[in-house]
């Protein structure tokens, strides 16, 4: 558990999803990792190969590399890498064990989807209390005039972590994980910070920045942010 001590020298989950697409109330995971960092060591990683029940498009094999086939013939069932999942990330919440990752707005409501899809009760309803530590939110907040994208991979490249293989579950959790520990050195304000605080300003920082994200696409001609985009970590049961 965290206790006092500051967070990138405790225990960390990473987590993420490879799925079918990009919509995260329609779409569902064909993979998932979960690795347990303990001060910038990796000490256990799941991962799996997820039988999402449908086709995958071919655009989202083109990403991760998993076919319909391969998925069908390899992968668990996706509700029992569901009740996995939910049962990991409840019981790190219960150990004061951060989920750690990049963009887990998407993975986490996903997840929560998903659990209210099985038995009507998200992730919250379930037990999981938090935290949650993204690596994205995190660098908008502290580098937020930097100029470029900020995919995982640009983050890689930008904070020097090496990534094994892009779009792999594994991989990118632990790659996530790197950059959160070398935003934590670069920033010694974000490694002070508690944990339980650092989950309460992210939720008002990604609010901060959809909104400004939001009305440069209105000055653009573009089409306005769905409302839902504005929440982060988890979307409101009620919008979906």
């Amino acid at each position: 558990m965290l206790g006092d001590a500051r967070w990138a020298d405790c225990e960390l989950l990473g987590f993420d999803l490879e799925t079918t697409g990009v919509d995260r109330f329609s779409d569902v995971a064909v993979s998932f990792a979960l690795v347990t960092v303990e001060r910038g060591v990796v000490t256990g990683t799941e991962a799996h190969l997820v039988d999402p029940g449908r086709e995958i498009p071919s655009g989202a094999t083109a990403v991760h590399g998993i076919s319909t086939e391969r998925a069908r013939d390899e992968g668990m069932p996706l509700d029992d890498a569901v009740e996995v999942l939910a049962d990991a990330l409840i019981r790190a919440s219960r150990r004061g064990v951060p989920v750690a990752g990049i963009k887990l707005d998407y993975d986490l409501t996903i997840l929560d989807v998903q659990c209210r899809r099985l038995d009507g009760r998200g992730l919250g309803e379930r037990g999981w209390a938090g935290n949650v530590l993204d690596a994205l939110v995190i660098d908008r907040r502290f580098d937020k005039y930097r100029k470029g994208r900020r995919t995982l991979g640009h983050l890689c490249g930008h904070y020097g972590v090496d990534i094994r293989s892009a779009h792999d579950a594994a991989a990118d959790a632990e790659a996530s994980i790197g950059v959160l520990l070398a935003m934590s050195e670069k920033f010694p304000e974000l490694r002070g910070t508690d944990v339980g605080e650092l989950h309460l300003s992210q939720v008002e920082w990604h609010r901060e920045w959809a909104a400004s994200f939001d009305e440069w696409r209105r000055r653009q001609g573009s089409e306005p942010l769905d409302p839902r985009d504005y929440i982060w970590p988890l979307c409101e049961p009620a919008l979906v």
